[in-house]
């Protein structure tokens, strides 16, 4: 289906103006559908002037519907709808009568000339079956009243207001909660929602007669607020925010009418958001608790990794010293992927930093002389992988610097390739390769690498020799 933008550019010769102003039009028009009880449909006029096109359309939530078929794209020639070309041409409001919809019944057309500097870019149609097949209330006249004042602003080019919406705009539907005010402020009507919403907020008595901004203000109190109750339901003020107190919170849409170039009121759409922003603060402190666990990991096993450092200093074994180092190391790794976790607010991770700061750690503490770079990234990563990745990354480059390298030292790289949730990783270096007897078992550190790939990450783990000297450590795996 063609989109509006589609339709102006290729069958029209509206004017950028013209087209950004319908496009704000059809973001905002859902609202009178609503208040019509009709179906909208935009036609523009065609660049040959040979007939209208239907460029947008929209569907009430309030009643049914009088579309079957979507009409976006449909053109019609100019002898097929004279009313339509009437209205296009002399800028008048009309009125036809369409034939029966799929029940039986009379569809009524109500059209609106869109008016621009004096010209006729667009026709907005408002179908709707006859108003005798439903029941009258004061809802449903309050609804077709703000729906006629919200009419005449479209055709006036009034409606939607200049300015940048929000997205509480999107947010806010007429079946959420509807207040219509008076042009001196005062409450005419409010929707059974509204007043559900407002009892929640605290009012005792009726809304209905009462001045809807100070009302609000004496409710919220002093909270603070995206914008203050006062300002935002003031007078011809417009706009959206949220309001709250202990007790709830709502979101607010104020839209100001005019009628006869005289302020006429307002349409006020709300909705109760109390038990959703209780579930969004539920979520906010456990995203904070789990923060704090990680951090207080990381603490640990920093103070594990003291505790053993200060042993190795006691021993007298060089290779019992070695062992304790090793353990710092590991240990090191794992409470470096919880502080990065820590600071994140999810459970992912971007693992390039890690991968970068093991390499640096490592090389520092016994890879002198050695080189090593990072080729390619890893992206975001899981932290329940992040955590044996690290691990695995600390002894594949332990390793190497213990025992491919001689004096001179050498280049490490950390090749990585990632293509959506596959994962390669070679880790090589141009030292004296693998011996004759090699067996990864003999290893504790290649060893808690195997362990790690295959159980633990679920991938697979291959040793190459470089033709030109040195090994590759490869290993692929998803996540």
């Amino acid at each position: 289906m063609p989109t509006l933008d589609d339709i102006a550019r290729f069958q029209t010769t509206l004017s950028h103006d013209d087209v950004a102003w319908l496009q704000a039009l059809v973001t905002d028009w859902q609202i009178i559908a609503d208040l019509a009880f009709s179906d909208l449909v935009l036609w523009v006029p065609d660049a040959e002037s040979k007939g209208i096109w239907a460029a947008a359309q929209i569907r009430p939530t309030t009643g049914p519907t009088t579309l079957l078929e979507d009409v976006v794209g449909t053109f019609v020639p100019a002898k097929s709808a004279p009313a339509l070309q009437h209205v296009l041409e002399s800028g008048e409001l009309g009125e036809s009568v369409a034939a029966d919809d799929h029940e039986g019944a009379e569809v009524y057309e109500e059209l609106v000339p869109l008016l621009r500097e004096d010209a006729v870019c667009g026709v907005v149609v408002l179908r709707s079956v006859a108003a005798g097949h439903r029941l009258s209330s004061a809802l449903e006249a309050t609804y077709r009243e703000s729906a006629a004042n919200l009419v005449q602003m479209i055709h006036r080019g009034e409606f939607p207001p200049p300015g940048t919406r929000s997205d509480l705009a999107d947010s806010l539907r007429v079946g959420d909660g509807f207040v219509r005010t008076s042009a001196d402020g005062l409450v005419t009507y409010a929707s059974p929602n509204a007043m559900s919403a407002y009892r929640r907020l605290g009012l005792v008595g009726d809304l209905v007669g009462a001045d809807l901004s100070a009302v609000t203000a004496g409710l919220v109190g002093d909270r603070p607020t995206d914008r203050g109750a006062r300002g935002l339901l003031a007078v011809g003020a417009q706009g959206e925010s949220e309001v709250e107190n202990s007790t709830a919170a709502l979101l607010l849409r104020v839209i100001p009418l005019v009628h006869d170039k005289r302020p006429a009121g307002s349409v006020v759409l709300l909705r109760d958001v109390t038990e959703l922003r209780l579930r969004e603060r539920e979520l906010v402190s456990k995203e904070a608790t789990i923060r704090e666990i990680h951090h207080r990991v990381k603490n640990n096993l920093q103070t594990v990794a003291a505790l053993l450092r200060l042993q190795g200093r006691r021993m007298d074994v060089p290779e019992a010293r070695d062992a304790l180092d090793e353990a710092v190391r590991r240990v090191g790794s794992i409470a470096l992927v919880h502080e990065t976790l820590s600071q994140s607010f999810d459970e992912n991770v971007a693992f390039d930093e890690i991968a970068d700061r093991l390499l640096r750690t490592v090389l520092d503490v016994t890879g002198e002389g050695v080189r090593g770079e990072r080729i390619g990234t890893f992206g975001s990563i899981p932290g329940v992988i992040a955590t044996p990745l690290a691990m695995v990354l600390t002894e594949l480059i332990q390793n190497a610097t213990q025992h491919a390298y001689g004096e001179g030292g050498g280049r490490l790289t950390i090749a990585v390739n990632r293509i959506r949730d596959r994962l390669r990783l070679r880790v090589s270096d141009d030292g004296a390769g693998l011996p004759p007897d090699f067996d990864i078992d003999q290893s504790l550190g290649l060893s808690i690498v195997k362990t790690l790939v295959e159980s633990e990450l679920g991938g697979k783990l291959s040793f190459e020799q470089r033709p030109r000297g040195g090994t590759t450590v490869a290993i692929t795996l998803t996540v």
